[in-house]
């Protein structure tokens, strides 16, 4: 394959007429199209960019530069996707699955602001279309717009009533806001639209015990791990429930199981201290935080510490708690 676009563009000749050179062109724009589609199935993602690059360059080819789209897409070229898609709107600025597709790489490449302009473009084309009122509340709510975004997102649901994600994601703007009481229907209605959603149950929970329901968020909690043992924030906040109770054997045992599953698990290290200082151990409270921050020493708890004491190992032992 080397050699292949060498050869194939090396093959023209001088005397042949326009009719025959327009011919020869779009002979090679076809075995460069469907080359590079094989070399894309094959997994061959850069000699299948560079196919579709020369094929563009013969002819401007929506169906190509969709291709391209999504061999630069699979080959971590965010950047250079985007310029395709600029290309792919500006020919036909009324498509809107083209419009949709610059919308999810736009949030790849955190440009919330600029998926705005496309959402509103795409409700103009299709009034109705429930997916673009939702990702315009999720830029909306990515910048800052919270209200706004809680606006979108109703629209989207009564466009299209059994929308998880929806209710979801106005639950979780809602318990953002301090409004747990009027996050919760809408959690509860997400939970009974997507029973094996794990975020669904995560989410409830948090609501439970924004509300004080422990019972209720243990509850949901628990759902969530059992259908993702690796869930971080459900079993972190596990665990928490069981601190804030003063059940500080169980929180540990809890962690004890926690960081045996996952042993890289830096803030269960962490809570995992926070219930052994309050029980009194201030050695195995300095030791697992000092655990903590060794796995990640960027982290939130890094953070807290940061400039108020400058060696870590000078520390009080279980002062920091």
């Amino acid at each position: 394959m080397g050699n292949f676009l060498t050869s194939l563009f090396s093959s023209s000749k001088p005397s042949q007429s326009a009719e025959e050179q327009a011919k020869n062109d779009l002979k090679n724009f076809d075995i460069l199209k469907y080359d590079g589609v094989r070399a894309l199935r094959m997994g061959k993602r850069a000699y299948a960019i560079k196919c579709f690059t020369e094929a563009l360059q013969i002819q401007d080819d929506f169906e190509t530069m969709n291709y391209l789209v999504s061999a630069y897409s699979m080959n971590s070229q965010l950047d250079e996707a985007l310029e395709v898609l600029d290309r792919m709107v500006a020919a036909r600025p009324d498509d809107v699955k083209t419009l949709l597709t610059r919308v999810n790489l736009l949030f790849l490449l955190d440009k919330d602001a600029e998926v705005i302009p496309d959402c509103e473009r795409i409700i103009e084309l299709e009034p109705e279309n429930p997916a673009a009122y939702f990702q315009l509340a999720k830029a909306r709510k990515a910048t800052g717009d919270a209200f706004g975004a809680i606006a979108d997102l109703t629209r989207a649901i009564a466009i299209k009533e059994d929308f998880p994600e929806a209710y979801l994601s106005r639950a979780e703007i809602l318990l953002s806001m301090g409004q747990a009481k009027e996050a919760l229907p809408d959690a509860e209605k997400g939970v009974g639209l997507a029973p094996e959603e794990e975020t669904a149950y995560l989410l409830r929970g948090q609501i439970h015990a924004a509300l004080g329901e422990a019972e209720e968020a243990a509850a949901d909690f628990r759902r969530t791990l059992e259908l993702n043992p690796f869930n971080e924030e459900a079993s972190l906040a596990s665990g928490r429930l069981l601190i804030e109770r003063g059940a500080y054997d169980e929180a540990i045992a809890f962690f004890d199981e926690a960081i045996e599953t996952n042993p890289s698990f830096a803030r269960a290290y962490n809570e995992r201290g926070r219930a052994k200082n309050l029980k009194g151990d201030k050695d195995g409270a300095y030791a697992d935080l000092k655990k903590s921050l060794e796995l990640d020493p960027e982290g939130e708890v890094a953070k807290k510490l940061d400039g108020v004491h400058t060696n870590f190992d000078q520390l009080y032992k279980g002062g920091i708690f």
